[in-house]
């Protein structure tokens, strides 16, 4: 990684605006998960033991640019405040006077949180006056969002207009890996891509054929390559208008692409639904795909074996099902039982998997960022890493 990071400069004494991803799950105004709370400890604590004023601001779902109370910050300082034995205040704003004054009254080692950034519009216009506000509150940018660095906002690439920026740790961590897999991979070197739509991965298929020995579909995109290659799919989950592109993707990957041989189908999309196990060549009409099959799970994990580095993104099947869920937590199962592999989860839908596979600590990364992790797969120059210092 050639981009600076917050052991880089001397942050003791200064005034440190932090863009971290507190964009959590809430039930009943508590935080439900707190994953991405504690992916940003490491920072938060540096800052703490360097007695820098460390001022924390994030986004939390969508409030359509104004105030809701729905969307406010409030139980994340309280979770924060909990995992650091330590007062979190929450700011009323993230600009404004009353947020101002309140930043004027930290002290070294202390932390104030930021309401959420999204109650203004100008956050994802990237307004230039708004970064300006946020940038006034700080002498330091330190970048830990890896969630939100494919977004060009005020808050990731606006404020390096006005500040010194450089990366925290687990941004740099997340470069770390997913650069290395991109860059010099140990080999062999697998994907495995899953997930619903072959539109959402075409550019990162792309890419990784360049990169890889050997890359596994399954999930509904592998519905499209199927039906590209003249297979009956029923009611399957199907981009009619990309098959002329799956076709020409099988022509490229001819020798690395590797589709389901067999799938789980159901009646219908419920978790009640009648399924069967069945051949790709045999799928009848009226029926859908919703899992890939044992013998598809067991080529996989022939694939995988003796690999060095394998990045999965996008589950396998309807995982959200339990019925469904069989390949996804046998290709999860699958990773954790990888001797001497470096195994990286693409965050989102992958990381959720794992998780509930019981086999989440066994992998080597779990990416926090799944549409960051997709762009950079691609082999994209995200907005919010590009800002940032050279080393």
């Amino acid at each position: 990684m050639n981009k600076k990071t917050v052991r880089d400069i001397d942050v003791t004494g200064k005034r440190v605006l932090v863009r971290v991803d507190f964009n959590v799950p809430l039930e009943k105004g508590t935080v439900s998960d707190n994953t991405r709370i504690r992916a940003a400890l490491p920072t938060i604590h540096y800052l703490m033991d360097h007695q820098a004023v460390t001022i924390l601001c994030s986004h939390l779902g969508r409030p359509k640019g104004e105030y809701d109370p729905r969307y406010s910050l409030k139980p994340v300082a309280e979770r924060l405040g909990q995992l650091l034995q330590c007062p979190v205040s929450l700011a009323p704003d993230c600009v404004g006077p009353a947020t101002q004054g309140l930043v004027k009254e930290l002290r070294p080692g202390q932390i104030l949180l930021l309401e959420n950034l999204r109650f203004h519009p100008e956050e994802e216009a990237n307004d230039a006056k708004f970064a300006r506000a946020l940038a006034t509150l700080a002498d330091v940018y330190v970048n830990d969002a890896f969630g939100t660095a494919h977004r060009a906002h005020a808050s990731t690439a606006g404020v390096t207009e006005y500040l010194p920026a450089v990366a925290g740790f687990l941004l740099e961590r997340e470069l770390q890996f997913l650069g290395r897999a991109l860059s010099d991979p140990a080999r062999p070197f697998v994907a495995i891509l899953g997930g619903a739509k072959v539109s959402d991965k075409i550019a990162v298929i792309k890419n990784l054929l360049e990169k890889v020995e050997v890359l596994l579909i399954g999930g509904g995109m592998a519905n499209t390559f199927l039906k590209a290659q003249g297979k009956k799919v029923g009611e399957s989950l199907v981009e009619n208008d990309k098959l002329d592109v799956a076709k020409t993707l099988l022509q490229q990957g001819r020798n690395k692409l590797v589709l389901p041989v067999d799938v789980v189908i159901a009646d219908r999309l419920d978790a009640q639904a009648q399924s069967r196990h069945v051949s790709v060549d045999d799928i009848p009409s009226g029926w859908r795909i919703l899992d890939i099959g044992p013998k598809t799970v067991g080529q996989f994990k022939e694939h995988l074996h003796g690999a060095r580095t394998v990045v999965w993104n996008g589950p396998m099947g309807v995982f959200e099902m339990q019925p469904f869920a069989v390949g996804t937590f046998a290709v999860a199962r699958a990773l954790a039982e990888l001797s001497g592999a470096t195994t990286i989860i693409g965050g989102g839908d992958s990381a959720a998997a794992v998780e509930q596979a019981g086999v989440a600590e066994r992998m080597t990364h779990i990416s926090t960022g799944g549409g960051a992790s997709l762009e950079f797969l691609e082999g994209r120059e995200l907005p919010g890493v590009a800002v940032l210092q050279d080393t």
